[in-house]
């Protein structure tokens, strides 16, 4: 029988227990992670002595319970890095804020996940609350991931909808008006009062690689679609000859 999720390998185990931390934040203690995690408490000892030891967790002793290490933001930190594009792309993303008064990103595909690598943005334009860097967005619910789905092929795209935690149906005839028209729109979807165009950026040879896209107040997309949709398609296509 396969082990349960929850209480498998040793390994297994600890990764559970540092979300459990994650969720239940500083100064939680080992009973109540067992009980999260179901997993006898001597077991959840030993995951976090050794959770400890490696600076996933620390120990509060003020709060008498334990928090996330530091190690977890540094590996955070360095996924973001990795995936950092080049001077020249974040250049065009600033010039895309500038240009049109709005943050502007760049969505990667990475396997089967659609990730935020740099969003350009400021006070008076801030991105969504939601997005954030080194995090992957919902594809069938924002505009770069409407946009990379339009050019994938039909087998990439059929894995992307099995994965999909929600039973999102690929609509045809939408994947075909956003190849048409070379950008992907979304409004309500992926914030509400908040919409977003992109269009996606290719590798050398032609295949996907992301998508260049901008979010505004869903009442200014109407007025602004037009000009919007020439905004990120140029700045795409600018990234594209970019690397």
């Amino acid at each position: 029988m396969a082990p349960d999720r929850a209480t498998g390998t040793s390994v297994t185990r600890a990764l559970r227990v540092i979300e459990a931390v994650a969720a239940a934040g500083d100064g939680v203690t080992a009973k109540v992670i067992a009980r999260r995690v179901g997993v006898p408490l001597p077991s959840v000892y030993r995951a976090i002595g050794t959770l400890v030891e490696e600076g996933y967790l620390v120990r509060l002793h003020e709060a008498r319970g334990y928090g996330l290490g530091y190690r977890v933001a540094q590996l955070h930190r360095s996924l973001a890095e990795q995936m950092r594009p080049s001077a020249l792309v974040r250049q065009v993303l600033h010039d895309v804020h500038i240009a049109v008064g709005a943050p502007s990103y760049l969505a990667v595909l990475r396997d089967l996940d659609v990730v935020v690598v740099h969003v350009d943005d400021c006070a008076e334009h801030p991105r969504p609350a939601p997005m954030r860097v080194g995090e992957p967005v919902a594809p069938h619910t924002t505009a770069a991931g409407k946009a990379v789905l339009a050019q994938l092929r039909p087998g990439p795209l059929a894995e992307f909808a099995a994965r999909s935690p929600l039973p999102y149906p690929v609509d045809d005839a939408e994947l075909c008006r956003i190849r048409a028209d070379g950008a992907a729109v979304e409004a309500h979807e992926y914030q509400p009062d908040t919409a977003g165009i992109a269009a996606a950026v290719h590798a050398p040879d032609g295949a996907v690689r992301g998508a260049l896209g901008v979010t505004v107040p869903r009442a200014e997309l109407t007025a602004r679609r037009g000009e919007l949709a020439q905004a990120v398609r140029e700045a795409a296509a600018c990234v594209d000859h970019a690397d």
